[in-house]
Formats: structure tokens, C-alpha cells, sequence
């Protein structure tokens, strides 16, 4: 099974000063297509959510954690409340979320739902489609903080970030995220490959 990546839209974030550094709010909205032409159905993460914490990852890096979180499973959408970490990623990731030059989320999982493809290929055009892109069961893997602009679910949005650690730093000594952009791009034209695939493979089996 494959790893997939969904951006979220629509993200607004309302920063109060002095607190302690958590954030919650929306991570996924379901019933809004995507520019995957994919949708989240409710229910989607019932059976795919840890209860332990995740990480809330920068730009999809595993090597850039900036801050943890745990999810629940609402009737219309994912919910995540969490914290940054205390370190220099932490509070970078906190002052590009206040800034709004990352202000977005998006949601790493593997899908549930998908019977083998030898069904698929028995299945009416109709039928294979809506299998295709409704996604109705999914493992949550992680939730990423993204730059700007690079959404594609509307409707998702962090409704709160708290901060403990009082006015903006003026300077952060956090390495630049140049690097980490660049393979983040990297992974992302990898994940558009694979939908790609998926998807001609698709195609080729409504000629079958």
C-alpha cells in the first residue's frame, strides 16, 4: 500500500500570545473533492487512528518534526490538538504558522478501502470510479505543516495556536529550510507519479 498526501485548503490560523505553545483545529474536511479528484467520506479514519501521539511533521519530513498531536475521528471531519515542540524547529514552524508563510496542512495516509484489482477490473466504469475516488477507509500516518499555497482539499483549517513562549523571536538558530523544500519537492512530484500510475492503470482497465 502506498503512502499518499493530501494538502488542505481554506487554512486560517488565530494565534493568542502568552499560553502554552498547543494548536487544534481541522486536519481534514470531508465531502470536498480535491485536485486528486479524490473525497473524504465520514468514517474515513475510524479504524486507521493510533491513540498514542503523532507527529506533526514540517513539509512532510520525517527528519523535521516540529511539534506532536493526537486525532479524533468527528462526523465531519478529522480533529487534531497538539503542541510544538520547545526546540528551535518547534518555534521556527510556530512563527511561519503566525506569519502565514506556512499556514496549511496536509495529511499523510495509507488507504483501507481499495479491493484487489482483479475485482476492480469485474467492476462497472461507474462502480470502479466511485471506488477510486471516494475514500472510505484510511490509516492516518502524519499531519504536515506546508508552505502557502499548496493546497488542494478546501475547507480544513487550524482553528487555534497558542503560544508559551511570549513575543516572536526576533532571530531563530534553525538551519535554513532551503534543503528541506527541495526534498520535499522531491517527494511530492514522487507521490504525483504514483497517482499517475494509479491512475492510468485505472484507465486501462475501464478498457478492459
Amino acid at each position: 500500500m502506498e503512502l499518499e498526501f493530501r494538502s488542505l485548503e481554506d487554512i486560517e490560523w488565530r494565534v493568542a500570545e502568552g499560553e502554552d505553545g498547543s494548536f487544534e483545529g481541522y486536519a481534514c474536511r470531508y465531502g470536498k473533492r480535491d485536485s486528486y479528484g479524490t473525497t473524504f467520506q465520514p468514517g474515513v479514519f475510524k479504524r486507521g487512528i493510533d491513540k498514542r501521539d503523532y507527529a506533526l511533521l514540517f513539509m512532510h519530513s520525517p527528519y523535521q518534526p516540529v511539534g506532536t498531536f493526537r486525532a479524533e475521528e468527528r462526523p465531519d471531519h478529522l480533529w487534531i490538538s497538539g503542541r510544538y515542540d520547545d526546540t528551535a524547529a518547534g518555534r521556527d514552524a510556530r512563527v511561519m504558522a503566525r506569519s502565514g508563510s506556512a499556514p496549511e496542512l496536509s495529511v499523510g495516509f495509507v488507504r483501507t478501502d481499495l479491493p484487489p484489482w482483479e475485482k476492480l477490473s469485474e467492476m462497472s466504469d461507474e462502480e470502479r470510479a466511485d471506488v477510486l475516488d471516494n475514500i472510505r477507509g484510511a490509516r492516518l500516518v502524519e499531519v504536515s505543516q506546508i508552505t502557502a499555497r499548496m493546497a488542494a482539499v478546501p475547507g480544513s483549517k487550524l482553528k487555534t495556536v497558542r503560544s508559551a513562549l511570549g513575543d516572536l523571536y526576533e532571530q531563530v538558530d534553525a538551519p535554513t529550510l532551503d534543503k528541506q523544500a527541495h526534498q520535499a519537492e522531491e517527494e511530492q512530484a514522487a507521490a504525483d507519479r504514483r497517482m499517475g500510475e494509479r491512475r492510468r492503470r485505472a484507465a486501462l482497465l475501464r478498457l478492459v
